[in-house]
């Protein structure tokens, strides 16, 4: 089961990879969230210098996953927003730079980063 969930996980980072564009202004660094995937498995997902002032839906728990994430952990240079719904929409909390992170009890599906 571990081996499912670190290939979904990888698999997960390769696509943000592929299909995050570059920018500009972008956060350094890397936000990871955890989600049960839809069929029953433990992910991690990962964004990698993601762009600011973008809202981001995270990958893996959008409107067709009825799990949304959980255990946020912000370790970029920029403040995190994570939001309840998708499209930045919701009840809000703030994860400041390097160090700002929340346990499970906190479920999200989009941030953006300031």
């Amino acid at each position: 089961m571990r081996l499912r969930s670190a290939l979904a996980a990888a698999l997960g980072v390769g696509v943000l990879l592929i299909t995050t564009p570059a920018s500009a202004a972008a956060a350094t660094g890397q936000f990871r969230y955890d989600y049960m995937t839809t069929e029953g498995y433990e992910a991690s997902g990962f964004l990698i210098s993601p762009p600011s002032g973008q809202c981001l839906n995270l990958p893996g728990v959008g409107e067709d996953n009825p799990q949304p994430a959980h255990s946020p952990n912000n370790r970029t240079d920029a403040w995190a927003t994570v939001f309840t719904d998708t499209n930045c929409e919701g009840d809000s909390f703030p994860l400041r730079p390097r160090t700002g992170g929340a346990s499970e009890r906190l479920k999200v599906r989009s941030v953006v980063f300031n």
